[in-house]
């Protein structure tokens, strides 16, 4: 019995570990976003479950494309290197990662979007649909890690808000 619950404190401690480390990759990798090789804007998808972006991520001077989902339990990481000149993003050059299995949001949004006036303009943050691509300065990512599928009481809360240099307009 005491073996049992220790195998179930180290499956915990590991699921909320490596959520937590990613999640401080992804807000490192947010906060540098800018844009794409190509051009493009530095945000491409902002939506509940998934973002997109731009960033340098491997700090060799080109910029990757890069987007974090998560489905079901299991949240992901892909990146594209460009490729050419001009730069393209080819997607059968997307290298997938699995970053944890534990992952128990549910339908409950990962990101949440606000606009440069947030927290004082609270009634029109988070930012709907329509308005989130021209209108993110911050991003909240809101991650409830654990490998107890059904028991949330058990749900370690992670959570970080993202300030994306390249948008700030109080410089």
């Amino acid at each position: 019995m005491v073996t049992q619950n220790r195998l179930v404190v180290w499956r915990s401690y590991l699921s909320v570990n490596d959520a937590n480390s990613n999640l401080q990759s992804l807000v490192k990798e947010l906060r540098m976003a800018k844009a794409g090789d190509n051009g493009a804007y530095p945000l491409e998808v902002v939506a509940d479950q998934e973002i997109v972006f731009y960033s340098d991520i491997d700090f060799d001077g080109q910029t990757e494309k890069v987007k974090y989902y998560l489905d079901g339990p299991n949240f992901y990481k892909t990146t594209i290197e460009p490729q050419g000149y001009p730069a393209t993003y080819p997607a059968e050059d997307e290298k997938t990662r699995l970053l944890t299995e534990s992952v128990q949001n549910g339908e409950e949004p990962v990101f949440y979007y606000y606009n440069g006036s947030w927290p004082q303009d609270a009634g029109n943050n988070p930012l709907p649909i329509a308005n989130r691509l021209s209108d993110t300065r911050l991003i909240k990512i809101y991650l409830k890690a654990n490998p107890e599928a059904g028991v949330p009481d058990k749900d370690y809360i992670l959570q970080s808000f993202v300030q994306i240099r390249m948008l700030k307009e109080n410089l």
